[in-house]
């Protein structure tokens, strides 16, 4: 991180590199063999940024593109850009097309297009900017100018009080922005230019990568320019983190400390009066915790109540869509919003029964880094437990969910917004058996391969909430026909003699998921003159939904950044089958155990009489794992993965 306090020199701020400049930067291109296979090179992509005191800044964002294949023509001959009228206006100031023959084409810019942009869940008014270039040839040069003014990305954001107040950020006078080094396309020069007065200290740090900074000084500001030349493509691997994670990218703040952000956080939303008790909402809560014994019983049954019954869908309601979160009466009596509407009736709920809770802000998906820039997408909520301890709740992630805290956000930032101003917060790993999956299969091979048996499965956590969604999310009479989907994903030929949901699987808070199958499965095994092969039914496609590591792809032998799986998990699989008479297992009995700070296997296949006697247990530690990990994880998996995966008997 630097903390920059600076010596006078001058430095002109740019906003432009001309025609001749930017052939300079096309003839790299003939020099660097890397970016001959490309279909597109970006000659020039560079963002200028004037702050002013406020905290708004002006944006001119500039884009020369040369077209070097035939395969590029269509996807580049119209330009959109995406900005929020809520904070920004963006529109199209310079458009020019350098043929390959040496002709220009000045692009009409009053021809842009300005429309709602496509939206789903969150109908906020977002706006998108399009022109058309027209038809294109490999040698063609697009040269484009963007000027937007206003602030970058959050959507944690204030409504405008004014047209023009809508351009100062939410904590006046603050600039921040994140800014990513990483590209789609080859690109020869990248660049990010700020120009702030000389009265704001600025932080930044560029991650997971190096760039060329220079910091120079006019009369009034001081300017920051860092450079990137030569950038390719970034190359991911599967189930990687996100980009913001491993990719480089550069963090920029004015903002002293995340403690300052978190005591304003708090003071937006007091001084509004968002969480101000509402007599409806009072029954409600009132009627809702009349039979609990403690807090944590209270806690719990206004969690799960805010988190099943707020329809998650957001529109522009007026003040508050944003950090100031809106207030109780109106999500009480709307029953709808997004992630901090639910956030902030429970917080109003929480208070009312007599407990002390307030707002975090957290980036679901990524790291928030320690300079305070507003790197968040998502709102929770904390609550204050019986041992004085702060603890994270999150009514958007859990609905019909045992937990209180979704574990598929386990080791995941967040802010609170205390009156004790708050650092950043990272919640816990959580332990593979609060998510344990269950499969218990008895079964009986006939000579003619048919096989006949039960299977209970038993489920708890976030694997919980997987199996039991067909009950929580669909209607009654739809279960059986959802049991035999799983059952037909083993093979079309199974059928489901009966079913036994045990407890009522809808009510998701008395207790863990427990579904018993009886099943028969003709042609189950391939069947020889004196032999037949097959899979243990538990090794099947049976809930392969519900276990996400058999989707992450361990042919990868090295991996060089952090990977993540959807959570924590404990797999345990027992499965007895009885052989025809006569028959027994080629193979010879086996185990196999293996340890790591990643995860854990232990297996064993053995001959008992005339039947097969097979148990697994897998235990993944983690949601987000580093590179390290992935040796001991990827060989947990695998044996798991091909234990017992083909068994061959004969007479």
């Amino acid at each position: 991180m630097k903390l920059v306090t600076l010596a006078t020199s001058i430095f002109m701020l740019t906003s432009t590199v001309s025609a001749q400049d930017w052939r300079g930067l096309e003839n790299q291109v003939k020099c660097n063999e890397s970016f001959s296979d490309y279909g597109t090179i970006n000659l020039l992509d560079s963002i200028g940024v004037e702050v002013k005191d406020n905290g708004s800044g002006t944006f001119t964002i500039r884009k020369v593109i040369k077209i070097q294949k035939k395969s590029a023509e269509l996807t580049n001959r119209i330009i959109k850009y995406d900005y929020d009228p809520l904070t920004a206006f963006a529109k199209f100031t310079s458009v020019k097309l350098y043929k390959n023959d040496g002709s220009i084409v000045n692009v009409d810019v009053a021809k842009a297009n300005d429309y709602a942009a496509p939206a789903r869940s969150i109908y906020w008014g977002a706006r998108q900017i399009m022109i058309e270039i027209g038809r294109l040839e490999p040698g063609d040069v697009i040269d484009y100018t963007i000027d937007k003014k206003g602030f970058t990305y959050a959507l944690l954001k204030d409504m405008p009080t004014s047209d023009e107040s809508r351009f100062i950020p939410p904590m006046s006078g603050q600039y921040y922005d994140i800014v990513p080094f990483w590209v789609n396309e080859p690109t020869v020069k990248k660049v990010y230019r700020v120009s702030i007065p000389k009265s704001k200290e600025v932080q930044y740090e560029f991650y997971q990568g190096e760039c060329s900074t220079s910091i120079r000084q006019d009369k009034t500001n001081n300017i920051f320019q860092f450079v990137k030349m030569d950038v390719l493509p970034f190359k991911t691997e599967s189930n990687m983190v996100n980009l913001f994670d491993v990719a480089p990218k550069l963090m920029m703040s004015t903002t002293p400390t995340w403690e300052d952000k978190s005591k304003w956080f708090y003071g937006v939303n007091e001084d509004y009066g968002s969480f101000d008790a509402h007599p409806e909402t009072q029954k409600m809560v009132d009627k809702l915790t009349k039979n609990c014994k403690t807090n944590m019983e209270k806690i719990a049954v206004l969690t799960h109540w805010v988190a099943d019954n707020i329809r998650y869908s957001g529109i522009s309601m007026g003040k508050g869509e944003g950090y100031t979160l809106h207030n109780t009466e109106m999500n009480f009596v709307d029953r709808a919003g997004v992630c901090k509407d639910k956030a902030a009736l429970l917080i109003s709920m929480l208070r009312m029964a007599g407990l002390e809770s307030y707002p975090a802000m957290t980036m679901a998906g990524s790291r928030i880094e320690s300079i305070p820039a507003d790197h968040f997408n998502h709102c929770v909520t904390v609550v204050k437990t019986d041992e004085g301890v702060y603890i994270p709740l999150d009514p958007t992630w859990v609905p019909f969910n045992r937990e209180l805290w979704s574990s598929a956000e386990q080791q995941q930032n967040y802010l609170p917004g205390t009156p004790e101003p708050s650092g950043l917060c990272l919640t816990p790993i959580s332990a593979p058996e609060n998510h344990y999956f269950r499969l218990n299969s008895t079964s009986s091979l006939k000579s003619d391969g048919t096989l006949v048996g039960v299977v209970t499965v038993e489920a708890e956590g976030q694997s919980d909430a997987a199996v039991r969604r067909p009950f929580t999310t669909g209607y009654r009479s739809l279960w059986r026909s959802a049991m035999e989907m799983e059952l037909m994903n083993v093979s079309p030929e199974a059928k489901l003699i009966s079913v036994d949901y045990g407890k009522d699987p809808k009510d998701y808070q008395k207790s863990a998921i427990e579904i018993t199958f009886k099943y028969e499965i003709p042609n189950y095994a391939i069947v020889g003159d004196d032999e037949m092969i097959f899979k243990p039914l538990t090794m099947s496609s049976i809930y392969n939904s519900v276990r996400s590591h058999l989707h992450v792809n361990t042919s990868v032998k090295n991996r060089k950044y952090s990977f993540k799986d959807a959570c924590s998990r404990l797999i345990e699989l027992k499965e007895e089958i009885t052989l025809p008479s006569g028959y027994t297992l080629v193979q010879k009995d086996k185990s196999e155990n293996h340890t790591s700070s990643a995860a854990d296997f232990s297996g064993s296949i053995d001959m008992e009489g005339n039947k097969i006697v097979m148990t697994q247990t897998l235990a993944l530690k983690k949601r987000v794992y580093d590179a390290v990990d992935w040796d001991g994880y990827r060989t947990a998996v695998d044996s798991h993965k091909s234990f017992g995966e083909e068994l061959v008997i004969k007479k």
